[in-house]
C-alpha cells in the first residue's frame, strides 16, 4: 500500500505530470521505494478514480499534452492517516543472505566473488549518498521538512554502512575458511 502514499507525498511536495513524477522517482524516491514508470501511471489512475488526486485544468487542452496532477483534500487526509498508522518492522529479505545460508549446506563455490561485487556496489551507493548529503543538506538547512528528508537519507547511509561493514567482515571470514581448507588439503595430500 506504500506506492500510492509515495505518489501522494511527491504530489504534495509539487504538483507534477506523470512524466515529471517518474523522473522525480528516478532521482530521489527510488533510493528507498522503487516503482516502474508503468506502476506509477497505473497508480495515478487509481488515485484519480478514488478521488484522492485530480488533473489540473489545462488552458489549451491538446492531444498528447501532459496532465499535471495535484492532491485533493481527501488525498491529504488519506496520507495523514497513513502516516499515523502503526506498522511493524518488516523482516529483511535479501537473496544474498539466503545464498549464504544455502552455502552452509552445498559449499561456497564462487560466493566470495559475488560478495566482492556486492561490496563494490554498496560502497558506490554509500559514496553517492554522502555526495547527496553534502550537496543537499548543508548545516544551515534547518527547516523541518529538510530535517525530516535528511533523516531518510541518513537511514540510507546507515544501511549502506552496515552492508559495507558486514560484507567486509564476511569476506574476511570466507577467505580465512578457504585458507584453512587449503591447509587441510595440503596436510592430507
Amino acid at each position: 500500500m506504500s506506492l500510492p502514499h509515495a505518489i501522494l507525498t511527491a504530489l504534495l511536495e509539487k504538483p507534477s505530470s506523470g512524466l515529471e513524477l517518474t523522473r522525480r522517482f528516478d532521482r530521489s524516491i527510488r533510493y528507498f521505494w522503487s516503482a516502474t514508470h508503468q506502476q506509477i501511471y497505473r497508480e495515478l489512475k487509481k488515485l484519480e478514480e478514488a478521488g484522492l488526486i485530480h488533473a489540473l485544468p489545462q488552458a489549451q487542452p491538446q492531444r498528447g499534452q501532459k496532465r499535471e496532477y495535484e492532491v485533493l483534500p481527501a488525498g491529504r487526509e488519506a496520507l495523514t492517516a497513513w502516516v499515523a498508522e502503526r506498522q511493524d518492522p518488516r523482516a529483511m529479505r535479501d537473496p544474498l543472505l539466503l545464498r549464504l545460508r544455502a552455502a552452509a549446506v552445498v559449499g561456497t563455490g564462487d560466493l566470495a566473488e559475488e560478495f566482492e561485487r556486492h561490496l563494490a556496489l554498496h560502497e558506490r551507493q554509500l559514496a553517492e549518498y554522502h555526495e547527496i548529503e553534502a550537496r543537499d543538506f548543508p548545516p544551515e538547512k534547518t527547516a523541518e521538512a529538510d530535517r525530516l528528508q535528511h533523516l531518510v537519507l541518513r537511514a540510507g547511509i546507515a544501511q549502506e554502512t552496515f552492508w559495507v561493514q558486514w560484507l567486509t567482515e564476511s569476506l574476511r571470514e570466507m577467505r580465512a575458511m578457504a585458507a584453512e581448507r587449503r591447509e587441510e588439503d595440503g596436510a592430507s595430500g
